[in-house]
């Protein structure tokens, strides 16, 4: 079995959202983390963003801007890693709604987890872990 794709990648290609958006999601996440770490499982941040910058060629002079550039940023990831190294859940915030995101490892499908409840997505990754 092919591990790395264990996961139905349902948050394969988050939204691009702005960065008070990606701070508060980042902030939500860092207590699923929290909580996840106190029962002694990994858990990392995975932050994306896509940079982009041209050049007309010519040498920028101090009167002429002679490059553009843009900054998307995605809503971060929060990537758990099982005790053998597979990926058994990725969990995200969804913009709008703020409702945590949680897909298994177990192809359960996308399970949502209302925002004040972060405790409930923690139970259902030590489920996973279980089971495994």
């Amino acid at each position: 079995m092919d591990h790395s794709r264990a996961i139905p990648r349902a948050i394969a290609i988050p939204p691009v959202v702005d960065e008070v958006t990606a701070e508060e999601q980042d902030k939500a996440l860092a207590v699923v983390q929290r909580l996840l770490r106190e029962r002694g499982i990994r858990a990392r941040c995975h932050h994306k963003i896509t940079l982009g910058l041209i050049s007309d060629g010519e040498a920028p002079w101090p009167d002429r801007a002679s490059m553009q550039s843009w900054l998307k940023r995605y809503s971060p990831e929060l990537v758990v890693t099982g005790s053998q190294g597979w990926c058994d859940a990725t969990v995200s915030v969804g913009p709008r709604s703020g409702c945590y995101l949680v897909a298994l490892r177990d192809e359960s499908g996308l399970q949502k987890v209302r925002g004040e409840h972060p405790e409930k997505v923690v139970d259902l990754i030590l489920a996973v872990e279980r089971r495994s």
